[in-house]
């Protein structure tokens, strides 16, 4: 199956996809993480990338295609992928359609996590990312201890466009440019709507539940 998981910055995608790979086997397609590691390569390409992502503006979508067709032409990954943080224009929805379609895919369902403005905010302010085994933590929500991290504090890492003025452009963007993408899969009845200011445990036993029912 492929999913997609739904939500401003900050609700939470990361850490759900994470439980989402591990339960059911599937591989995590993160364009931000993508985009990312393209801007640590130093290219002229990464420059430009980093400059857009430090400003908290999307990336152009040629850009963000062409990272997408790359995991899709990868057969062992066949029908196996959760889209984390992709589409985020209606023209990207309609393009990974087209693009699965191509590749003999589609999607099962999407999953989309309602979270306030404000606790959006503090979630994000508050990430923090081991750079050693990549696990995700919230000094606020869910703080790194030994008894759920074994890695070294030190590892510990905010992304340079976790500050507050970038936040607020980000949830500005998300609203005008990325929530219309809803309604593009509710005519579908794609959609699965999941109130992200619960608790992380119990959101993901929503998303267990939705996810299982589909295997059914």
């Amino acid at each position: 199956m492929n999913i997609i998981l739904f939500g401003p910055p900050g609700a939470g995608k990361g850490t759900q996809s994470n439980k989402i790979v591990n339960l059911f086997n599937l591989h995590k397609v993160s364009t931000g993480d993508l985009l990312r590691q393209e801007a640590k390569n130093e290219t002229i390409l990464g420059d430009k990338i980093k400059l857009l992502i430090d400003k908290g503006s999307l990336v152009p979508d040629e850009i963000i295609n062409n990272l997408i067709v790359n995991i899709l032409l990868n057969k062992s990954l066949f029908n196996r992928l959760i889209f984390d943080g992709y589409p985020r224009t209606l023209s990207q929805a309609k393009t990974l359609d087209q693009l699965l379609n191509n590749h003999n895919q589609k999607i099962s369902c999407v999953l989309s996590l309602e979270v306030d403005e404000k606790i959006v905010i503090k979630r994000i302010l508050g990430r923090q990312t081991c750079t050693k085994c990549g696990l995700i933590f919230n000094k606020y929500f869910n703080p790194s201890t030994k008894s759920n991290h074994s890695c070294d504090s030190k590892f510990l890492d905010k992304r340079s466009d976790d500050n507050e003025e970038t936040v607020l452009e980000r949830y500005k963007t998300y609203i005008e440019k990325t929530l219309p993408i809803l309604d593009f899969y509710k005519d579908q009845n794609l959609l699965h709507q999941i109130n992200g200011d619960d608790d992380i445990n119990q959101i993901f036993e929503e998303i267990r539940a939705i996810i299982t029912s589909l295997e059914a």
